[in-house]
């Protein structure tokens, strides 16, 4: 799952209009967080954003998938972060709304975890 850090660059100056976005390589793939958030996953240079019922039928109307993986004991994976349409890199502001979603996803999320385990801020 490698990542360079000329793809990571090249998404995080497109999401420069979210604000502040920052990646932490994780599991040979980078994680793209915003408030400390994780709201992106990077791998093999694609890039998958989180996804909730709120946004996944706009995923499911462009075909794509979400991100699965095999595991050592020999399980299949598959997390809730979907790969990103490539037209999208062709359209910023479309792209930054999808990302937007995703922070939103992300924000869920926190938001409905027992309070002892949610993010601090």
């Amino acid at each position: 799952m490698a990542v360079s850090s000329e793809y990571t660059d090249f998404l995080i100056e497109m999401l420069a209009p979210l604000g502040p976005v920052a990646s932490r390589r994780m599991f040979g793939g980078a994680g793209l967080f915003a408030d400390g958030l994780m709201f992106g996953l990077i791998a093999n240079e694609i890039l998958y954003l989180k996804v909730d019922d709120e946004n996944r039928p706009a995923f499911e109307a462009e075909g794509m998938q979400p991100f699965s993986y095999d595991t050592k004991v020999g399980k299949h994976g598959v997390m809730s972060y979907w790969q990103v349409p490539e037209r999208l890199f062709d359209e910023p502001d479309e792209f930054v709304v999808w990302a937007r979603d995703a922070v939103s996803v992300a924000m869920r999320a926190d938001a409905a975890k027992p309070k002892s385990k949610r993010k601090a801020k």
